[in-house]
This record gives structure tokens, C-alpha cells and sequence, in this order.
């Protein structure tokens, strides 16, 4: 039986754009406001979807989102998080001006690569393996402070490149990610 469900690891590239600031937004603002504008928020990155990745779930403040074998190039990559950031800051501006207040909310966007599954409890379906959890941990970084960015795990840019030092604007390791191999990363301006 267990044979059979690892024949169902599959190769693929996971993505997590995830809201900075949410949890003092969160504490600081009424709570129906708060969730209009986080599901306003999470629908304009839903919404700009444009490499038809699937969403695994809807975490709190950020999506996880995931595609088996074929992989995008890092150009398409960052083509994509490009559409999603400059959507998710249109939103923030629409927002604000129609709501009248200040949405001190920005993005910073995970990319990893790698093996991993599905498995299903009831009719809710979630990821398994290592490059779920590794992508999770790139969240808890401390390489670029202040978002919006996009980091990519040397996993996705070994997926990519023959040299992957020279993928990115900057390339680093990740000492507070004991274990993240290293991890490229890019800075919007």
C-alpha cells in the first residue's frame, strides 16, 4: 500500500506570496474592515494567477500555491510575481482611498522546488514533503527586511540555470534557515 502512494511524488515548483504586516494589521484594525480588506487582498493575488498554478490552501495571510512537472522559467517566475505584486499594490491603493485609511500591508513572494505529494482528509487536500516545509521556512527569513521581494530557493534556480549565482540581482545564503540549502533572492525597488 505505501508503494503504491509513492509512486505519487511528483516534481514541482511551490509559491507562497504572503502578506507582510498582517498581524499587527490585524490587531490594529476592526475586524470587519480587517477582513474586507485581507479577502480583497488575497483575491487580487488569486486573481493574477497567470502560470494556472493550483491552490492548495488559503493560510491567514497567504496562499499556497503549487504546479507538478512542468515548471516555469524563472522568467515566466518573475514575470508572474510582477503581475501579482503590482496587482496586490493597486488593490492596497484602491482600498485605502475607498476606505479612507492607511493599509500599511506589502508582499514578499516564495519560490521553491522540488518532491513532494498530496494526501486528502475529508475533502480537504494538502501538500506533503520537504519543499512545503522548506518553503514555509523561507518565510521566516532575515535577509531583506523590509518587502516587497521574492526569494527563490537554489533548488527552483538549479531547476533553471546551469549557474545560478547569476540568476538574481543578489545571491546569499540563508543563515537562519537551517534547512534551506542557499537561497537567491530579489529585491523590488
Amino acid at each position: 500500500m505505501i508503494q503504491e502512494h509513492a509512486a505519487q511524488y511528483e516534481k514541482g515548483i511551490v509559491i507562497i506570496p504572503d502578506i507582510s504586516g498582517f498581524t499587527n494589521f490585524v490587531i490594529n484594525t476592526n475586524m470587519f474592515i480587517g477582513k474586507y480588506i485581507t479577502e480583497n487582498l488575497l483575491k487580487s493575488i488569486i486573481n493574477s494567477n497567470n502560470l494556472n498554478l493550483e491552490v492548495s490552501e488559503i493560510e491567514g495571510d497567504a496562499i499556497l500555491f503549487y504546479k507538478y512537472r512542468k515548471i516555469p522559467s524563472f522568467d515566466d517566475t518573475i514575470t508572474q510575481i510582477e503581475v501579482m505584486y503590482d496587482n496586490f499594490k493597486k488593490e492596497v491603493a484602491k482600498l485605502s482611498l475607498q476606505l479612507d485609511i492607511k493599509i500599511p500591508l506589502s508582499l514578499k513572494i516564495i519560490v521553491h522546488y522540488g518532491a513532494f505529494t498530496k494526501y486528502k482528509i475529508g475533502r480537504f487536500e494538502k501538500l506533503y514533503g520537504a519543499p512545503v516545509v522548506e518553503a514555509h521556512k523561507m518565510l521566516k527569513n532575515h535577509i531583506a527586511k523590509f518587502p516587497p521581494y521574492a526569494l527563490f530557493s537554489d533548488a527552483f534556480l538549479k531547476a533553471n540555470f546551469e549557474q545560478p549565482a547569476q540568476s538574481t540581482l543578489e545571491y546569499d545564503n540563508c543563515e537562519n534557515c537551517m534547512y534551506l540549502p542557499e537561497i537567491g533572492y530579489i529585491h523590488y525597488l
